[in-house]
């Protein structure tokens, strides 16, 4: 990894997003870096994102495929309790396939605690779609302008309250070439995730793209972040048609809003070579 968590204290932080659950397989108790910056309680889309593309990635296939494209429906902020990952294939096929994993709250997280969910609650569902690879000769046509890349990393300035660690703030590092969090529109922002999703398991490039794809909203957003607007996003959509290489991605973000209370953040996803996919948040406003 490039580098590793600290708090703006200098305080050491943890070593990934989530950590196993006991012997528990593929239960997951997530750390203070998943935490989102609006509340104490609840992770950061990014993590959440990044943890379910994982297990998608990790299902078995019959023959060779790659992941080309998630959507995930988050139905509920995502508690700091035990999680697991119930996944299925619910079109199998032999050039493409769809999986669906469900986000829950596993069996040993404490009952009874409407804030920290119940045993198997729904948290959030994705499908994935799969498709065979194989060579083939398809010339791609197109000629990219890869962003600028800046020399040094962006000064993230806490907001009014903010936890010691947080996801958007301690996990990943930004390098933005144009907006910030502090700025209103479009945005450029490079961004390298320092820590694993899981311990000892390096971060494959769709992992990467997923937690940067989830910072779309928050990049591009058309109002200050006072409490006074509402932008939030309930899914995210994540298609690349090759998987991206090196630590760094840049989020190309930008907000369309409408007078109907729905809007849409976009999000195009480069590597060190050039475009590799989008990211897709529709949006729920209100003030």
């Amino acid at each position: 990894m490039t580098a590793s968590s600290e708090s703006p204290t200098g305080a050491p932080g943890p070593a990934s997003l989530f950590e196993p659950v006991g012997s528990e397989p593929e239960t997951w108790f997530p750390t203070e870096l998943s935490r989102g910056p609006w509340s104490l309680d609840s992770l950061h889309g990014g993590p959440v994102a990044a943890l379910m593309t994982r297990a998608a990635q990790g299902l078995e296939s019959p023959i060779p495929t790659r992941l080309a494209r998630i959507t995930i429906e988050l139905f509920a902020p995502v508690p700091f309790v035990p999680l697991t990952i119930e996944t299925s294939v619910i079109r199998p096929g032999k050039r493409v396939s769809t999986v669906e994993l469900k986000l829950k709250v596993a069996d040993s997280a404490e009952a009874g605690d409407s804030d920290a969910g119940s045993e198997g609650q729904v948290l959030a569902v994705a499908r994935a779609q799969r498709i065979r690879i194989e060579p083939v000769d398809f010339p791609d046509g197109a000629s990219d302008q890869v962003p600028e890349f800046p020399d040094s990393a962006s000064v993230i300035t806490p907001w009014p309250g903010q936890p010691e660690f947080t996801f958007h703030a301690n996990a990943v590092e930004h390098r933005f070439t144009s907006g910030g969090f502090d700025q209103i529109g479009p945005a450029d922002d490079w961004i390298c995730l320092l820590v694993p999703v899981v311990p000892g398991e390096e971060p494959t490039g769709w992992q990467r793209a997923a937690a940067t794809a989830d910072f779309t909203n928050g990049l591009s957003s058309l109002a200050p972040f006072d409490g006074k607007s509402v932008f939030i996003n309930p899914d995210l959509t994540i298609a690349l048609w090759r998987e991206p290489e090196g630590e760094w991605l840049c989020n190309q973000a930008v907000t369309r809003t409408s007078d109907t209370g729905i809007g849409l953040s976009h999000a195009k996803l480069w590597d060190s070579s050039g475009l590799c996919g989008h990211g897709i948040q529709t949006l729920y406003l209100d003030r």
